[in-house]
């Protein structure tokens, strides 16, 4: 098993980019970088041209393969998420009793992300960020049906309908699993959000965290 999660990569839809970022230290490059560089400028200002100088390398080269900034971005969202359900996976596996089940998913959700030594050119933590901050731009287009019929969105809605058959799994009268589901993940980074920006919109702070949160919503709303 352990072997197995050394090699583990995740699998991202290959027409986000044009070439796999994952084939080349060039490309684990690129990540690792533009992780850092859309966290700390945001991702208005952040340009392939800025990034290609950080690096060292040409911008032409990251056209190599990005199309564009945002294909870039859904790609290290689409990273994210399916890092997100291998976690819920792997946590969740063992557990026999359906609300412990959907407990620890809600916790896995909800809670403040943890570094994973198995990506070393990946920081999960930076990226979690960069997800609460940046990950509507990514759905938030014109373009979004298109891209949703050519599967962009799949690990995503993978994610929601793995925890949409717990609830369900809790209480299999409840009519709104899927909407239950995608509150969960989108809320979790909604109310992180205005735990650092909006204190006065959310009751999260230093005592009560988004995860206790969502567990009272879940549990409440099961009953």
């Amino acid at each position: 098993m352990d072997q197995l999660l050394q090699n583990l990569k995740v699998q991202i839809n290959d027409k986000i980019f044009v070439k796999d970022p994952e084939s080349s230290e060039l490309g684990q490059r690129i990540i690792s970088n533009s992780i850092t560089m859309i966290h700390e400028m945001g991702f208005e200002q952040f340009t392939f041209k800025k990034l290609g100088k950080l690096i060292g390398s040409n911008e032409s080269s990251i056209y190599r393969y990005f199309e564009n900034k945002h294909k870039l971005l859904l790609y290290l969202t689409s990273w994210y998420w399916g890092w997100l359900e291998y976690q819920l996976v792997i946590e969740t596996l063992k557990i026999t009793q359906p609300t412990d089940r959907l407990r620890r998913a809600v916790e896995i959700i909800t809670q403040p992300i943890e570094q994973d030594s198995k990506f070393e050119h990946i920081d999960e933590v930076v990226l979690n960020k960069i997800v609460i901050a940046e990950y509507s731009k990514s759905y938030l287009t014109k373009e979004v049906d298109e891209e949703n019929k050519s599967g962009y969105f799949t690990i995503y809605k993978r994610l929601v309908e793995r925890v949409k058959d717990m609830i369900l799994l809790v209480n299999a009268d409840y009519p709104y699993p899927s909407s239950l589901s995608s509150t969960i993940l989108e809320g979790a980074l909604h109310q992180h959000f205005l735990k650092d920006h909006f204190k006065n919109l959310t009751d999260c702070n230093d005592q009560v965290s988004p995860t206790d949160y969502f567990k009272h919503l879940v549990f409440q709303t099961l009953k």
